[in-house]
């Protein structure tokens, strides 16, 4: 018979987790994972048992937005009540659209983050690169899946894109409604694992979930044939089991990514700029027309493109601006 921590260990439970309860906790409370995030609800599961609550519970521990999916929470076994959400290994989490002043959780204790992307006119290396820097800003491993490489002839040109984003990147290319193409996303599924979805909308995510599922429960849309794009059709945030004990987390379509307190994950991405940027002469240097500048030299000598130098600088820029607005708005 299994133990109850056994039990948790299928939803994904780890000694990250068991470490941070007190010996009181352990007696009078029961782990719970966030299975789903609906508006004005979540869908939660434990041992042998699953249940919604409401979302809005006056407990220590709960930040303002609440948990977000994958998140683990302690319900005290007499009240029935949340009493706090356990720190998380990792949580993904973007500026808000709309308004930069806040932050939207997007997933918490992910194992693996599969970038979804397709191979049509919507490819963009840049959306690319955003989705990576969220990756490593969080210590989660990357790997892009390309779908509906069965709708082009040239799948193989944007694998190549992709992998020239980062040395040793991982790109798999998949036709998403062929299991015999997808079967083997499943090794990094495996029990108690839990793997996020990311990518905009129309690139195949629900798809991809129904076919590594063998099931057709969630709902697709076509694109739209003119650009390319996709409609959202995932609107909740939601894991999903899998035969062989993993969980997949799909998440909504994002036309926007707005990046947060991510200095170091764009440092890892382009570690190829930060490393040449350490030779420039001046220690500030802007890396436009001061002398001795190094990454200028290297783009003219063809080591470095000024299209990615534009990009890192993009997202360097809207990295500073939103940590100064967030700075501002923590003492309020």
């Amino acid at each position: 018979m299994q133990s109850t921590f056994e039990m948790l260990e299928d939803l994904g439970w780890k000694p990250y987790f068991s470490d941070q309860l007190t010996g009181e906790e352990v007696q009078q409370c029961d782990p719970f994972r966030v299975m789903a995030v609906h508006r004005g609800k979540i869908a939660i599961a434990g041992a042998g048992s699953q249940r919604f609550i409401a979302p809005k519970v006056s407990a220590p521990g709960f930040p303002d937005d609440y948990p977000t999916v994958g998140d683990w929470l302690l319900m005290d076994r007499s009240t029935q009540q949340a009493t706090r959400v356990l720190h998380p290994m990792n949580l993904f989490k973007r500026r808000a659209p709309g308004d930069r002043r806040k932050e939207q959780k997007i997933a918490a204790n992910v194992d693996t983050l599969f970038v979804v992307a397709s191979c049509n006119q919507d490819f963009s290396v840049a959306r690319l690169e955003r989705y990576l820097v969220l990756a490593r800003e969080v210590g989660v491993n990357p790997v892009v899946v390309l779908t509906k490489t069965d709708l082009t002839t040239t799948a193989e040109d944007f694998a190549a894109a992709a992998r020239a984003i980062e040395p040793g990147l991982r790109v798999e290319m998949v036709n998403g409604r062929d299991p015999a193409s997808v079967a083997h996303l499943a090794s990094w599924c495996g029990k108690g694992e839990t793997v996020a979805l990311l990518g905009s909308s129309g690139v195949g995510k629900s798809t991809l979930v129904n076919t590594m599922r063998g099931s057709d429960s969630i709902a697709t849309q076509a694109i739209r044939s003119g650009d390319a794009t996709g409609r959202h059709t995932t609107t909740v945030r939601e894991m999903h089991r899998l035969d062989h004990g993993g969980w997949l987390l799909d998440t909504p379509g994002m036309r926007e990514l707005q990046l947060h307190d991510a200095a170091s994950g764009i440092a890892e991405v382009f570690d190829d700029f930060v490393l040449v940027a350490q030779d420039c002469r001046f220690s500030n240097c802007a890396h436009a027309s001061e002398p001795g500048c190094a990454v200028r030299a290297a783009i003219s000598a063809g080591t470095l493109t000024t299209e990615r130098f534009e990009r890192w600088r993009k997202l360097d820029a809207e990295e500073s601006i939103n940590a100064a607005q967030l700075a501002r708005r923590r003492p309020r």
